[in-house]
């Protein structure tokens, strides 16, 4: 593999940084990633130099900021291999795309229809069908984890039946970094003639993704784990399941015709984009996607897999860490505790050394619950992580046990 991992992190400047006297390890990538040059220089371009609405003017600015704009929706469609450019729907982030669902489609569901998600899913793919469940008298069902962190199919079939609708799922943990069974899950669903929804946030920036090889229906995923900016992201959709879908936010540039008496809506992508959208954002998630266009995914995700296993094989030698998911099939994710140290004190001293890493539930309070812990530590890799970095997180942790012991 011709990985190179010290050209990659040219790209970033944050990694310049220092953080209390020492140079940055940034091992937070599961939360947000971080931006290279050109993302950073694109954004600031476009507020210091074009600055201008979309889709309404005819002068110049607004004419450039336009072609720039649905630019980022063609490379969206390339990146996933979807049929249109209409299918790629511009949101705030996965959050926002799974809560669009929910509202719009969710609404055309009958009492009584079910709605099956996993144990192991982020908040954001839990809350908003609890919400529907409630409001519309549908019943929500989980598949449950096992001791790994894997999914448990043995009961599937009793789980996903005649009257599922919707199987929502993650495509990797955010707090475990388990890789589910993508392809048996879609199978299972469409053979119930249920509709899919992929939560994709963990997953694209790490693996190659086709939604048409896939038969995904639905699926959310957000800029700001692709290495480009926050508050904006993408629901990719089947365009006979989006025409279905009613408009989520009523406003301006989703409509054709506005009376008094009636208002027609606009066709797809912009029935579902009302209001003036993060237009910097969108241009910058689309140089986030040239930059990715760039990595040969395929050795980005087995050199995130070296990492994983250097942490595993390193980090499981300190005195009281236990590591929480170990899946057979995972990927950049290792989260871990330490007997007798609260997550919290282990991230605050680390920090001292300049490194960065999460503490919490992670938005996964159902996975906590089922390892029996009320919060992990995760250290999440990218492209421009090294083993230098896990070795400075080893001697780190070593230091916290040295204190706590």
């Amino acid at each position: 593999m011709n990985y190179n991992v010290e050209e990659i992190r040219k790209h970033f400047p944050v990694l310049k940084e220092e953080v209390n006297g020492h140079p940055l390890v940034y091992l937070d990538n599961g939360a947000t990633t971080l931006k290279p040059f050109s993302v950073i220089e694109a954004i600031n371009c476009y507020n210091s130099k074009e600055t201008a609405n979309v889709h309404r003017g005819i002068h110049r600015l607004s004419e450039l900021s336009t072609v720039k704009y649905e630019a980022t929706r063609d490379l969206v469609k390339e990146l996933i291999n979807a049929n249109k450019r209409e299918e790629i729907i511009f949101t705030k982030g996965t959050t926002e795309s799974i809560n669009l669902v929910a509202r719009t489609l969710g609404e055309t569901f009958k009492s009584g229809d079910e709605i099956v998600i996993t144990h192991m899913e982020h908040h954001s793919n839990i809350v908003p069908w609890q919400m529907l469940c409630e409001k519309n008298n549908l019943k929500l069902k989980a598949i449950p984890l096992n001791e790994h962190g894997e999914l448990d199919l043995s009961n599937l079939d009793s789980i996903i039946t005649d009257k599922t609708v919707l199987v929502s799922f993650n495509w990797i943990s955010n707090s475990l970094g388990t890789i589910n069974p993508i392809e048996t899950l879609i199978e299972k669903a469409h053979k119930h003639d249920a509709l899919v929804l992929v939560d994709a946030a963990q997953a694209s920036a790490h693996i190659n993704i086709d939604v048409n090889k896939l038969d995904i229906d639905l699926m959310a995923f957000s800029a700001h784990k692709m290495f480009g900016p926050t508050g904006v992201g993408a629901l990719y959709g089947k365009e006979k399941i989006l025409n279905s879908m009613p408009p989520f936010h009523g406003g301006g540039d989703m409509i054709d015709k506005v009376t008094i008496e009636k208002t027609t809506y606009n066709d797809l992508p912009y029935k579902f984009e009302a209001g003036t959208p993060n237009i910097s954002g969108v241009i910058g998630f689309g140089k986030a996607i040239e930059f990715i266009n760039t990595l040969n995914l395929e050795e980005v995700f087995q050199y995130e897999h070296e990492l994983l296993e250097y942490a595993q094989e390193k980090l499981t030698k300190l005195p009281g860490l236990r590591e929480i998911g170990t899946a057979k099939n995972k990927t950049n994710i290792f989260s871990f505790v330490i007997d007798g140290i609260h997550p919290q004190d282990i991230a605050t001293f680390i920090d001292k050394y300049g490194i960065a890493i999460r503490t919490g539930h992670h938005c996964t309070q159902p996975v906590m619950d089922h390892f029996k812990v009320s919060a992990t530590c995760r250290a999440s890799f990218s492209i421009y992580n090294t083993k230098e970095e896990i070795d400075k997180l080893y001697l780190s942790l070593e230091k916290v046990i040295d204190i706590f012991s």
